[in-house]
């Protein structure tokens, strides 16, 4: 049994690892953290997990966390790196659903994020938490950084194609669309019901936090520079992320595109690639940590388009946290994480 602790447990994201690491039979919830609602039963906050936990809202405190196997931090950017190396010196792993150990590019790092890393070392010793292309490092890993929401689904529907050579780096498109979750849980103007109801909208048109993880991720898959036009949009729903995405094909053939995405996901517990004609929506894959992909190549054949669709907080977020979990610590990968999509 693994002795958990969570950083920031009243967020979205600290929300859904609760919910799904009380549920899993290997994990022990030992510790929440949260410095707003400290002293407060975390059921008076979140009723839903009456009869499952008795845990009491606690001040963050290193010799605390330093009794767990493992520590999420579902906290926004910043703190992880302040605290994980004391975490990580006392044999604590981490997983950071936060910014904090995505990226190595430290230029890039403090122009999206607005200060220098100061966990510089421990961020060239961190893994990139995307299972399907890390799994051997994620397992051996003493920190991991989780992928951002958006950066799972187009990392997942890019990667056989860049990966296989299929098609031409330097143009790719994601339009993506997420549900206001993604904008955390926090009183904000833009994110009420009476603003996103009934609306729906482009952001971030400058750019996006996500656009310099994703890329890249993406170039270390190819090898290659790689160029990406990325719009995020914001959906009037609760969760899901759905992203169209588009390439150039270098060679005109649907049937090796298929077949790159069927290899690439074959031994993948949490990607389907759907049958020929068939295209995902967001509730096939709500609450569950499944992406689900679908395919169609253009009429003359010169171009691919992927939607690429998951649940960003349960894949997009908690649920792949946790699966990097089960891993590092030589689990069934799919403990604990093993709920469908809530249809309707």
């Amino acid at each position: 049994m693994l002795n958990v602790g969570i950083v920031g447990g009243t967020g979205y994201t600290g929300v859904e690892l609760i919910r799904l690491l009380s549920m899993h039979p290997e994990a022990h919830i030992v510790t929440i953290t949260s410095r707003t609602e400290e002293g407060l039963n975390v059921c008076e906050i979140f009723p839903s997990l009456r009869g499952h936990l008795d845990l009491i809202f606690v001040k963050p405190s290193i010799d605390v966390l330093s009794r767990c196997d493992v520590v999420f931090f579902a906290t926004p950017h910043g703190v992880a790196m302040e605290q994980a190396q004391s975490l990580v010196d006392r044999g604590v792993r981490v997983i950071d659903l936060a910014a904090d150990f995505r990226m190595k590019d430290l230029t890039q790092w403090k122009k999206w994020y607005g200060t220098d890393h100061s966990a510089q070392q421990l961020l060239e010793e961190a893994v990139y938490g995307l299972p399907e292309i890390n799994r051997e490092k994620i397992r051996n890993a003493q920190v991991v950084g989780n992928p951002g929401c958006y950066a799972t689904a187009i990392e997942l529907g890019f990667a056989p194609l860049l990966s296989s050579g299929l098609v031409d780096p330097r143009s790719l498109i994601a339009d993506a669309k997420s549900g206001v979750s993604g904008a955390g849980r926090k009183q904000e103007l833009g994110i009420i019901y009476s603003e996103i109801g009934d609306n729906f909208k482009a952001y971030g048109l400058g750019g996006h936090r996500h656009h310099p993880e994703i890329v890249e991720i993406l170039r270390g898959i190819t090898g290659a520079n790689v160029e990406l036009r990325f719009t995020p949009h914001l959906l009037p729903i609760n969760r899901g992320i759905l992203a169209t995405l588009y390439a150039n094909l270098n060679e005109r053939s649907a049937h090796l595109v298929r077949t790159a995405f069927e290899t690439f996901f074959e031994n993948e517990p949490f990607v389907d690639v759907l049958p020929v004609g068939q295209f995902p929506d967001t509730r096939s894959v709500r609450g569950s940590n499944f992406c689900k992909i679908g395919l169609q190549i253009s009429e003359d054949e010169n171009s691919v388009l992927v939607v690429s669709v998951l649940d960003n907080l349960v894949k997009g977020a908690s649920g792949q946290a946790i699966q990097n979990m089960n891993i590092m610590f030589g689990l069934d990968e799919k403990m604990g994480l093993n709920s469908l999509g809530l249809v309707p």
